[in-house]
């Protein structure tokens, strides 16, 4: 059997990260559409209440031009036109996108291009009938807890009704049958303690997956972090309960990549000296703005629309100057809050299994090449143990 095109198109990336070289464009493009939320979780960066400082009116209400998306997916696919082609389009927002009133135009144009769609969203908004009729592929499902009582505490604005509509638009979802439906749960303090609860959930409502996530958490979020008793109630109890109801219940996790989060300790979610950068191979991330980003990390820029088009971008020095501190393990201290965690330990453990040891070492900052090359700007962290 011929490997599918993704898998033909990952290995010729990551033939083309141990060579040290960027053959092809990005294998997935994640797009913000609206600043505009319809909640104020309690972790978000952007929408919290527990914010030092909020967001300005004016950016919350800047969403983007389906048209100029247009535009730019044109670009982006004019970069291959093998199998390394643009495959995957991931619809977000620093906000909710379904509260984009062009949104379902959006999705026609993106469908009608034969690329895979996945939208990240809290579903609330969504005509769940247009997202099945459209063909949306996938969507991430924020839900954030297992019970009405932790739901409303993680989204303080909304109410009761809420909590019922999203039930409900889930239990649409699986009576349909055709979107991938995964369900993401961002912990901190107020939903530690429901994580077989939330397998039960995701069960009930015929997820295929349940993400877990630690919060990261900066500029006031700090409120919500997960006591000390409750790191240790995860690690002791609550982690190993819910790996065993997952068993139970046939529903795939992430709680290993989730127990290695909150094995990080203090404000660090992810062990990303351990993982590895394989973003800059594979992904990039454009604002409503057009600020054009090396990954999820708002710190990371490359650089924006306005000046140049994403093509040029992609193959630009400023974009090669990432991606090589990242193969070098030159981390951010931002990193350690890596929002592409879950993605980067997949992309880490295929590599080191196709290529071995010794290149997977290179490629994560670890080999004498990359240590040789880096000896004069210092890695974040300490030096840590090759994974078993």
């Amino acid at each position: 059997m011929q490997p599918l095109p993704s898998s033909k198109g990952t290995e010729l990336r990551f033939q083309a990260l141990k060579d040290g070289l960027t053959r092809h464009g990005p294998q997935t493009v994640h797009l913000d559409v609206t600043n505009s939320c319809n909640t104020n979780c309690v972790t978000c960066w952007d929408h919290s209440p527990h914010l030092h400082t909020a967001r300005p009116a004016a950016w919350k209400r800047q969403r983007v031009d389906v048209k100029a998306i247009a535009v730019l997916l044109d670009d982006i696919q004019s970069l291959d036109s093998d199998v390394a082609r643009l495959q995957n389009v991931i619809v977000s927002g620093m906000g909710e996108p379904f509260t984009h009133p062009d949104i379902y135009a959006l999705i026609a144009d993106i469908k009608a291009r034969g690329l895979h769609l996945s939208i990240i969203t809290n579903l609330v908004a969504a005509d769940v009938e247009q997202v099945v009729a459209l063909g949306v592929d996938a969507l991430l499902v924020g839900v954030q807890g297992a019970s009405q009582e932790s739901y409303l505490a993680f989204h303080p604005n909304f109410a009761p009704a809420h909590w019922t509509k999203l039930n409900a638009q889930l239990e649409r979802l699986a009576a349909g049958g055709t979107v991938d439906v995964k369900q993401v749960q961002v912990i901190c303090s107020a939903n530690a303690h429901e994580l077989s609860a939330m397998i039960e959930l995701a069960a009930r409502t015929h997820a295929a997956q349940v993400n877990f996530k630690l919060a990261g958490l900066k500029e006031g979020t700090e409120a919500v972090r997960l006591s000390p008793d409750q790191r240790r109630s995860l690690v002791n109890a609550s982690i190993p309960q819910a790996k065993k109801r997952a068993v139970e219940l046939h529903m795939p996790t992430n709680l290993e990549v989730f127990a290695a989060q909150v094995d990080a300790g203090g404000d660090e979610t992810a062990p990303i000296s351990d993982i590895g950068c394989f973003v800059g191979a594979f992904y990039a991330r454009i604002t409503v703005e057009g600020t054009v980003l090396f990954c999820c990390n708002t710190e990371v820029v490359v650089g924006s629309l306005s000046t140049l088009p994403f093509s040029t971008w992609w193959r630009s020095a400023r974009w090669e100057h990432w991606r090589r501190r990242m193969r070098e393990g030159r981390y951010l201290e931002s990193c350690g809050q890596c929002g592409k965690v879950n993605q980067n330990a997949a992309w880490s453990a295929r590599f080191r299994a196709r290529h071995g040891d010794a290149a997977w070492l290179e490629v994560t900052g670890r080999g004498p090449k990359a240590q040789a090359s880096s000896s004069s700007s210092p890695r974040r962290g300490r030096a840590l143990p090759v994974l078993s």
